[in-house]
This record gives C-alpha cells, sequence and structure tokens, in this order.
C-alpha cells in the first residue's frame, strides 16, 4: 500500500494505491525519458487587509490603551447614557434629548418612584376667513333701514387665534409597552372676531350690530389612564381611561368625533392584530362661537354607549376592518328649552311645531382602511335603527332607518396620489309617514372629499326661510336641518345627499404639497325642503364644488405649517331656487400652525 500526495494549483489531492509490493518496485524504475524543467507552484499572495481606528476625539471618550483594566460607569438609567456622549439636554429643541418632551425621566417626579416622565406641548391656530354666504335678513335698523327682504348681504369675514397648552405625566417604560398610568390636561383659549353686512345675524339683539368679538377658554382634555394588566408575554394588555378624552368612532369621523366626558376600557389581543373598546361617553356643552367644550354649563342629557373592534391584516395584509356599534341616547327634551350665548334658540329647534322631544338611536357600522396592492382603499357603512318620542317637522312620534356610506380609492405615482370618492347619505322622502329615512351623526367631523379645504364641507350654510336651521353645518357633509352641529338634536328627517368626487394631492418638494377637489353635490330627496320653504319645485342637484390648496412646510416638519385654500360651489339648480341671490358662494382661508 502506498500514499501520495500531488500538489496541483495549491491544491493537495491525498490517493490511495494497492499495490502488492513486488510490482511497486518493479514499477517504480522505468526507463526515465529525458528530464523536463522543473515547475515552481506557489500560492497567489495578497497583501492583508488593514483597518484604520477612526479619529478620536478627547472630549467625547478617552483615548484606548493596551493594558488599560475595563471600567464600567454606572448611570442611573438608559435615558442618560446619551449625556455621557456629550449630548445636551435643551428645552427648546423637541428633536434631541428634552426632557420635558419625555425623552428621559423628569427628576423632580423621582421621589414617586422610577420612569416618571413629563412630556409638555403647545400648539398656536392662527386662522384668516372670507366668504360670503347667504345671510337672512335681519330687524329693520338705523345700520339698514328699509330692510324688507328675505336675503341680505353675503360677505363675512373671521380672524381666529386659537392656543392649545398640553400636559401629560407618564409611568412606566413605554418602549415596548403602554404606560402604566398617564394623566393628561390641554386647556384650549380661543379669540374670535367676526363682522358680515348684517345685524341679528351674530347675535339676537340687533343693538350689538355687525361686528363680534369673543373670548373662550375651553377644557379639552382631563384624564388619567391606568394600566390595568398584560394579558400576554407581548404585551398586549387592558387599560382603563377615564375623564374628557378625545374619540372617533371610525377612521374618518363619520359618526361620532368629540371631546367628551366618558369611561373607556380599551386593549388589545393576539399580538396587537385586535383592539377593542368599551366605553361610556356623555357630551359636553360647546361653546357657540369656538366650538370648544364648555364645561362651566350643564352637561348635556346625551349618552353614547360605544363597543368596536378593529382587526390588522384582513382580508388582507395593509388592510384594516373595523365593526363597530354605537347607542345614543338623548334626554334634551326633558331639559327644556336652551339657547345658546348669542341669544338664538338651539334646543328644541325653531322649526316645524317647536316641540321638545327625545330619541334612541343605534349605529351599526363597518369601516375599512388600508391598501389592496397599490390601491388605497377608505371605507365606512352604517345603518341607523330608533325610534323618536316626537319628530318637530312631521308633528308625530318616529320610528328611525336609515343609512350612510362613503369611500375614498386612490392611488400613489410617485410623487402624485390621485382619489375618487364617494358619499351616500339615504334621505326621506315622505316627512309624514311615521318613518325618518334621512341619516344624520351623533356629532361629525369628516376628513373626505377635501375636508378642510372644500366649500361645502367647511362653511354652514343656513335654510333662510325653511325655520332656524342650517342647511349644512361647519366642518360637516350632512344636509341634516339641524339648529347647530355641535350644540343641536340630531334630525333624521332631512334631504339626504349623494357626493361623488375627484381629487388629487401633489407634493411636488419636500416642502410643498398642492391640492385639488372637485365635487358634484345632490340632495336625496327635497320634500322636506318643499313643505319647510312651502316652496314647490327644488330640483335636487346642488351644484358643484371646487377648491384647490397649498400646504408649506418650510422645515419639512409638522412644528411649522403653512395652508392657505380658496373654494367656491358652482350652483345648480337647488341652491339658486332656495339662495336666488345670483351671487356665487365662495372662501378664502389662510391657517399657520406653530407646534411644539
Amino acid at each position: 500500500m502506498r500514499w501520495f500526495v500531488i500538489r496541483a494549483d495549491g491544491v493537495a489531492l491525498l490517493l490511495l494505491a494497492t499495490l502488492a509490493p513486488g510490482a511497486w518496485s518493479q514499477q517504480a524504475a522505468p526507463a526515465s525519458p529525458e528530464p523536463a524543467e522543473s515547475v515552481e507552484l506557489r500560492r497567489p499572495q495578497t497583501e492583508p487587509l488593514r483597518y484604520e481606528l477612526p479619529p478620536i476625539d478627547p472630549n467625547q471618550v478617552p483615548e484606548p490603551a493596551r493594558l488599560a483594566t475595563r471600567i464600567s460607569l454606572p448611570v442611573p438609567d438608559r435615558w442618560r447614557i446619551m449625556e455621557l456622549l456629550g449630548q445636551k439636554d435643551h428645552w427648546w429643541d423637541p428633536y434631541n434629548i428634552n426632557t420635558i418632551k419625555g425623552d428621559k425621566p423628569y427628576e423632580k417626579f423621582s421621589r414617586w418612584g422610577p420612569d416618571w416622565f413629563l412630556n409638555l406641548g403647545a400648539v398656536s391656530d392662527t386662522l384668516v376667513e372670507a366668504r360670503r354666504l347667504p345671510i337672512p335678513a335681519g330687524a329693520q335698523s338705523s345700520q339698514r333701514p328699509g330692510s324688507n327682504n328675505v336675503f341680505a348681504g353675503t360677505s363675512q369675514l373671521a380672524l381666529v387665534e386659537t392656543v392649545i397648552l398640553s400636559a401629560s405625566v407618564i409611568k412606566g417604560n413605554t418602549t415596548f409597552k403602554p404606560p402604566d398610568y398617564e394623566f393628561k390636561f390641554t386647556g384650549a383659549f380661543n379669540v374670535n372676531h367676526t363682522r358680515l353686512d348684517e345685524v341679528r345675524a351674530l347675535n339676537i339683539n340687533p343693538q350689538k350690530g355687525t361686528v363680534r368679538a369673543d373670548t373662550h377658554f375651553g377644557v379639552q382634555e382631563a384624564f388619567a389612564d391606568v394600566h390595568l394588566r398584560n394579558v400576554s408575554d407581548r404585551y398586549d394588555f387592558e387599560s382603563v381611561r377615564v375623564g374628557i378624552q378625545p374619540f372617533i368612532s371610525d377612521f374618518r369621523g363619520f359618526v361620532f368625533n368629540d371631546l367628551p366626558f366618558g369611561i373607556r376600557l380599551f386593549g388589545n389581543r393576539d399580538n396587537n392584530q385586535w383592539q377593542y373598546n368599551l366605553g361610556w361617553f356623555r357630551r359636553l356643552e360647546k361653546d357657540t362661537n369656538s366650538g370648544l367644550n364648555d364645561i362651566f354649563r350643564r352637561w348635556r342629557s346625551d349618552d353614547v354607549f360605544v363597543a368596536n373592534a378593529f382587526r390588522q391584516d384582513w382580508p388582507v395584509l395593509g388592510h384594516t376592518t373595523q365593526a363597530s356599534l354605537l347607542y345614543n341616547r338623548n334626554r334634551e327634551g326633558d331639559q327644556g328649552d336652551y339657547y345658546d350665548r348669542n341669544g338664538f334658540k338651539i334646543r328644541p329647534a325653531v322649526v316645524g311645531d317647536v316641540r321638545p322631544h327625545n330619541y334612541d338611536v343605534v349605529y351599526a357600522g363597518l369601516s375599512g382602511d388600508g391598501h389592496f396592492d397599490r390601491w388605497n382603499l377608505t371605507s365606512s357603512a352604517y345603518l341607523a335603527l330608533g325610534r323618536a318620542s316626537y319628530d318637530p317637522i312631521a308633528r308625530r312620534s318616529q320610528r328611525i332607518l336609515a343609512g350612510f356610506a362613503a369611500a375614498e380609492l386612490s392611488r400613489d405615482f410617485d410623487w402624485l396620489r390621485v382619489r375618487a370618492t364617494g358619499v351616500y347619505a339615504s334621505a326621506d322622502k315622505d316627512p309624514f309617514d311615521g318613518v325618518s329615512n334621512g341619516f344624520d351623526a351623533i356629532l361629525e367631523n369628516p376628513q373626505i372629499a377635501g375636508a378642510d379645504t372644500s366649500f361645502w364641507i367647511r362653511q354652514a350654510i343656513p335654510l333662510i326661510g325653511g325655520g332656524g336651521v342650517a342647511l349644512s353645518g361647519r366642518n360637516g357633509v350632512l344636509p341634516s336641518l339641524r339648529s347647530s352641529k355641535d350644540q343641536g338634536q340630531s334630525n333624521f328627517v332631512n334631504p339626504g345627499l349623494v357626493l361623488l368626487g375627484l381629487g388629487a394631492d401633489a407634493d411636488i418638494a419636500p416642502q410643498w404639497r398642492l391640492i385639488g377637489n372637485v365635487s358634484l353635490l345632490s340632495f336625496g330627496d327635497t320634500s322636506v325642503l318643499k313643505y319647510l320653504r312651502n316652496q314647490g319645485g327644488i330640483s335636487r342637484f346642488i351644484g358643484t364644488d371646487i377648491s384647490a390648496a397649498v400646504q408649506y412646510r418650510p422645515f419639512m416638519t409638522q412644528n411649522l405649517v403653512f395652508n392657505g385654500s380658496i373654494a367656491f360651489l358652482q350652483p345648480g339648480p337647488a341652491y339658486r331656487q332656495l339662495f336666488p341671490s345670483g351671487k356665487r358662494p365662495y372662501s378664502v382661508l389662510a391657517n399657520l400652525l406653530l407646534t411644539f
């Protein structure tokens, strides 16, 4: 037996030969040929890799030494490691270490225990808005002698400044789990100045004139949030929140979007794939001119009970589905008459025979938000079922059966998003049949079809000559014929709505966004309008809402945002028949947001 080692191109091969010893010796010495020139085989040689240490700043860390022993420096917690590396804490800088923005524990709270944080916030919202809207003619006065028409001037100007201050105290390591405790307070101070062309439009007293200046402080949030327990090793949890708190019933705020007082139990399951809310809310009175909470007035006898559940990544990955059940129990008919701060009667609404009433309504809804491949889809559908003890328009008790649906389909093309929108709210075709089929919300603030830039959604249009109600409310899409969207009761005898729109958002630069929307608006049925106005032949087509807006963020953040928009309604037959002034309504606004 013989072993052979042969090297070829730097690779060693080991061969085992099984030959007889004699045969090997006979074959080992054959006749030698001419000696060949020897070839030397070598492995290719390269330069070894060299790793250069980065420059060391002696002001940051000491220069390493070969024989130095390992030294560990204790720090109070992991949030202060950056301080040892030279990172400074500046209270005015929200993008680096900042104690008052909750980046590390607040030392003055250390006597309560570890991991107590403070988070302060401030927002300045400045608005200048000019608009042309129909205004009812007021009482005769020296300012407008001889006024005897139903319709008056249309020009309006509003200057509004709102400062929002918030403070949160949070306990717990919130990187991977919800806070153990959170206490939050948010207050808003509002200054508003409004002027228009007609007396008694801003105040029931004509001596107040055509200019109104007002201020108000509202408590928007004041709650305590307590973490009850973890239900899995991945921090699925249950918590309860008590106090004045924000709540939105669906992704776009179609039915209930408010800051009421409430008790809410919420949590998640299955690695956060399921979330849920169970809550009771008591609505607070709103300030008439600012829309902020007014906790110093008697709370409304208007309760909302909520149960909803969210399922993430269903039916496809990237889409969230929500099922909701809301019960609105209104007993304001038992509280007597209510007048707002400007002296106008709000509850019951000055419409029909002006009798007080109560109602119970259940909203069953299904909503979705997310994407299917490259298509983005947001949708909501609601069915409203209930009963009203009395309806001042129908002049009898009413059974409530109404529906609502809305969807926004969009697609992104690099820097451009194109949107298609549809909204449907059922209409009451017969106000006197004992069934109210017009859909109305509890308190809506819809984010769809341009929202703040849309003329129809942003402006409140009064139903002049049809009672003390509005055709549509400010920051609302439903023509529900309420006395006030914020302070009035829901009304399910209304003309309904059909909205079809197209829009686009263009991010032409990191700082600049252009927004455009076009919407076609129609009533579902005009029977109730014909009755209230005692006017026949009212068409369904309201008109075309056209708006354009620009958003400028000079620092490419949300800390400083400027919004400007212009919108107008190209009147259709229905609008001309209701408001025969011949002037095209419009709104122009400039808005500056400063956030800390």
